[in-house]
């Protein structure tokens, strides 16, 4: 069996081991300094999280990671249909916009799965998630087509079975 003390702290080292990865290979420079500072920023998002409790509660664990490739190829896809469908707007000689108001229950109770809920809805352009409070999410969409398409709730099922255990 494993303490709570001991599992907060493999999340910690495995925060770390992640910022530090994301960081080193996205930087591209491999100077003493810019290293350095680098893990001093890492070292300081950690303590920021460890600070605001995100170690505390089981919001997230490393299971998410292998379904995420599979997550962003639909939402990269879904982005590129929206994308075309705004620029259709756009291009239309009267700009056949009927702005619309949503607001729906989250399917999922955790905390960061509802954020990842209101983040991959902002992402596709035409749609702007104003709030996500108590498990409800309010949404403005650019068109009545778009908000009932969001409606259909493909986007709660996903970001749900995204967080599945």
């Amino acid at each position: 069996m494993v303490s709570s003390m001991s599992k907060s702290w493999r999340r910690v080292v495995a925060l770390f081991v992640v910022l530090a990865t994301a960081w080193l290979l996205w930087s591209g420079i491999y100077t003493p300094l810019l290293i350095g500072l680098g893990m001093l920023s890492c070292v300081l998002s950690v303590y920021a999280a460890q600070r605001v409790g995100f170690f505390d509660h089981d919001v997230f664990s490393l299971h998410l990671i292998p379904r995420l490739p599979r997550y962003w190829v639909w939402l990269g896809v879904e982005v590129i249909k929206s994308s075309l469908d705004v620029a259709r707007i756009i291009l239309h000689r009267r700009l056949p916009i009927s702005p619309t108001l949503v607001e729906f229950d989250a399917s999922t109770a955790n905390p960061v799965g509802q954020a990842i809920l209101g983040n991959s809805i902002t992402l596709t352009p035409g749609t702007v998630t104003l709030d996500v409070h108590n498990g409800r999410v309010q949404v403005h969409c650019l068109t009545k087509a778009g908000a009932d398409a969001l409606m259909s709730g493909e986007f709660n099922r996903r970001a749900t079975d995204l967080m599945k255990d």
